[in-house]
């Protein structure tokens, strides 16, 4: 039997507590459907649904990648504090940030080595630690 994009958007939500509606289930088949890992922005994702016919509005596609965060379904990484990027990998990896392109694509985990990190502050844990490596094209 053929895993579907649709059956696929649906397993991966049944693995939270998110009610699969309509509009979940469209953005799920955008971020995970073809069943590769992907780094989207809001807008980006927004645009990929309406070039195949879907009418999802910005807000809601906001509402549904924070809804998706919050269920552990995606991973936000910020670059700048400005821009946030939603990836379906949400196992602790670093991230390149192609600052030409304005895209963020993984970094290989396994050429990074953090020795040491600094002791936090009295009364606070370190809750994790993002790595973006921004890079620019040579020239």
């Amino acid at each position: 039997m053929t895993i579907t994009s649709t059956d696929r958007a649906r397993e991966w939500l049944s693995k939270s507590d998110l009610r699969p509606t309509r509009q979940r289930i469209i953005l799920a088949e955008a971020l995970i459907g073809d069943g590769r890992h992907r780094h989207v922005t809001a807008e980006s994702l927004f645009e990929q649904t309406h070039h195949f016919g879907e009418k999802v509005s910005l807000a809601t596609v906001y509402n549904t990648l924070r809804a998706f965060c919050d269920a552990g379904l995606l991973q936000e990484v910020s670059v700048d504090g400005t821009k946030s990027y939603f990836d379906t990998n949400t196992h602790d990896h670093p991230h390149f940030y192609w600052e030409n392109d304005g895209k963020l694509t993984d970094a290989p985990a396994d050429q990074l080595r953090i020795i040491q990190l600094p002791d936090a502050p009295d009364g606070a844990e370190i809750a994790s630690v993002d790595v973006v490596i921004r890079l620019r094209k040579k020239g």
